[in-house]
Formats: C-alpha cells, sequence, structure tokens
C-alpha cells in the first residue's frame, strides 16, 4: 500500500471505486491511478503521491468528488452532501434551523443542525426526519409529527432552572 491513502467512506465505498479524480483539500485535483477495496472505505492511489510520506501529508485531508461523476442513484436516494444548506422544518413547516453537515455517529449518521439556540445533532432516522425532494433532488428536511419533542436541544434549554435553597 506504498504510497495509498486510506479513505473513509460515508455511505457505499463502491460509489468511490470507478471514479477518475478527486479534489483533496490543499492540493487540488488529483488522478487516481487505482482503487482497493478496505472496509469501511477505499485505499485511493492517487497520481503524484508515491510514498508513504507524501501519503502521511494528506492525512485528516478533505477529499470530494465531482457530482458529475459521481454514479447515478435510484429514485428517491440521495447522497449525504445534498442535504448541506436545506432548510429543517418542524411538523407545521416552520423553519427551525439549517443543515450544516451529515456526521457519522457510529450507529446512526447525524444531521448537524445550525439554529437559534446553536448547534445541534439531530439523528438522520425514520421514521421521524423525512427528506423532501423537489425537481429530483432533496429539497428540504421536516421533523414527522410523531418526531420526539427536544430533538434540537430545546425543550431542555427552554426548562426554567431548578430552585436551590441556600
Amino acid at each position: 500500500m506504498q504510497g495509498g491513502v486510506k479513505l473513509y467512506v460515508l455511505g457505499d465505498p463502491e460509489q468511490v471505486m470507478d471514479l477518475g479524480r478527486v479534489y483533496v483539500a490543499g492540493r487540488g485535483w488529483l488522478r487516481l491511478r487505482r482503487t482497493e477495496a478496505l472496509a469501511p472505505g477505499v485505499v485511493l492511489h492517487l497520481a503524484g503521491v508515491t510514498t508513504r510520506e507524501e501519503a502521511e501529508v494528506l492525512r485528516g485531508a478533505e477529499v470530494y468528488a465531482a457530482d458529475a461523476e459521481l454514479p447515478a442513484l435510484e429514485e428517491g436516494s440521495y447522497y449525504y452532501h445534498d442535504l448541506r444548506g436545506l432548510p429543517l422544518l418542524g411538523s407545521g413547516g416552520e423553519v427551525l434551523g439549517e443543515v450544516r453537515d451529515v456526521f457519522d455517529g457510529g450507529h446512526q449518521d447525524l444531521l448537524v443542525v445550525a439554529h437559534p439556540g446553536g448547534e445541534a445533532f439531530l439523528p438522520l432516522q425514520a421514521p421521524y426526519v423525512v427528506i423532501e425532494s423537489g425537481a429530483g433532488r432533496p429539497a428540504r428536511v421536516r421533523l414527522a409529527e410523531d418526531a420526539p419533542e427536544g430533538l434540537l436541544g430545546d425543550a431542555e434549554e427552554d426548562a426554567p432552572a431548578p430552585e436551590r435553597e441556600g
């Protein structure tokens, strides 16, 4: 694996296997010489990266692919990066915040949501969170009517502080 860069993939690692190039933060677009499956991700062999030391320099760098080069998804499916910037709506349609990112929490994926009270992690879990589409792409994220209270932490923050006996 001399010069190979391990890439952890959110979603299906097969989606990366046939790419011709990737964008590496700080380095720009790099051609893929070859890829190898290595659960839970892949090993990328990048043009211009041939030694372990060159690969080490890329540790922690963000890696992207061009949307047009990603494999097409079946109807109703989406890439997690498509959720960034979408509004988060309550079950009544009120805007609660904005999706900033998707985070792999291990046992479940989490939406990072910015809202007036700060930032919160919201489980990306059906049936409580519904991704609504428009023009074949995700358009908004909506909380279902039966979503538990306080998913954004607002229930605890709004509760009065307990009085202390003095």
